[in-house]
């Protein structure tokens, strides 16, 4: 049995995934990669396939018609056959050195039956064109290479997020979870991630830098002008993903806390999506993405609507909106996160 499967959805992915998929096999023999061809029009099914034939006791190819991001990552999941998962997108690549400390980890955790859930590592917001690349970091959180669970010293600041990037899962407890992404979806990524936490028994946390979040392409799901067309998708997964919560049962305090102010988030990125987007329909779209808040839960409205980022995204009239961009505009500077 593999260590370790890693999921490479792949569309249209000819000028980057072989250095992706070059980086992940730098982990050995441990290491399943997982190349899902989602059905792309340009050379990436020959890509994969030259990689799958170079390295053919790693590298696992497989080839679907077009399902959407959801999709790949469900069909890696169906296929994975190693302990732990993950997912890697294929213009993102790994630290190899960071790679092989995180391996590490794992092998100890399964020699020494830890029945670890998750792992985390630090990831690095590669944006084109800076020099000084932010890390996101979670060692003022979890100490680091030990065991613990949601009820330690777990308090997040507003601007610490578990991401796609950051996490590797057990295996069987996303299968155990039902987890199952929807397919020709954008921004399922934030599913994968927040749909299995209440599930985590266990969790540890390694201070590496290991995934490299490459951000620059122009056509890339987390541009500025891309996210505003696709808001419509943004919004469809924040609202499967409160409604997922509200039929959860999450038992410890300092979970709760954290899903709520990841939600509360989905909430506002939308929010300033649509503000940015300055059409009339689109400032109509976010009155009525409030009230299905509202008429869905109004104790969680209530929350998130008072909040300070939900009071930041709600001034009223063109003046309280242009304070809003403002104060979005300043966090992407000191951010940088699309």
């Amino acid at each position: 049995m593999k260590l370790l499967s890693i999921a490479v959805p792949c569309y249209n992915s000819q000028d980057y995934m072989e250095h992706c998929v070059e980086t992940l096999v730098s982990g050995g023999e441990e290491v399943e990669v997982i190349i899902i061809n989602d059905g792309s029009q340009d050379e990436t099914h020959n890509i994969a396939r030259m990689l799958s034939e170079k390295y053919p006791s790693i590298v696992k190819y497989v080839n679907q018609e077009n399902k959407g991001h959801g999709g790949a990552v469900n069909t890696g999941l169906e296929h994975a056959q190693g302990i732990f998962f993950k997912v890697v997108d294929s213009d993102d690549w790994v630290d190899e050195e960071a790679f092989r400390k995180v391996l590490n980890t794992l092998r100890y955790m399964v020699e020494n039956k830890k029945e670890l859930d998750m792992l985390l590592a630090n990831f690095v917001y590669d944006k084109l064109g800076v020099r000084r690349k932010k890390v996101m970091k979670y060692k003022n959180i979890f100490r680091t290479k030990r065991i613990t669970h949601w009820d330690g010293h777990v308090h997040f600041r507003l601007t610490q997020y578990i991401l796609m990037h950051s996490v590797i899962y057990r295996t069987q407890m996303l299968k155990d979870c039902g987890l199952r992404l929807p397919e020709h979806t954008f921004y399922v990524d934030n599913i994968f991630v927040f749909h299995p936490l209440p599930y985590v028994k266990k969790l540890c946390y390694i201070d590496v830098n290991l995934y490299h979040y490459f951000i620059g392409r122009e056509d890339q799901s987390v541009n500025e002008k891309v996210m505003i067309s696709r808001i419509d998708q943004h919004i469809r997964v924040a609202k499967l993903m409160i409604e997922d919560y509200l039929g959860m049962e999450v038992k410890s305090e300092n979970l709760n806390h954290y899903m709520l102010q990841y939600l509360n988030m989905m909430m506002c990125i939308g929010s300033i999506m649509l503000i940015l987007s300055g059409k009339e329909e689109d400032l109509e779209k976010k009155k009525e993405f409030w009230l299905w808040l509202k008429e869905k839960d109004e104790g969680l409205y209530k929350r998130f609507r008072y909040s300070l980022l939900g009071i930041w995204m709600n001034l009223p009239g063109k003046a309280g909106r242009k304070l809003s961009i403002f104060g979005y505009h300043m966090a992407n500077k000191i951010f940088g996160f699309n």
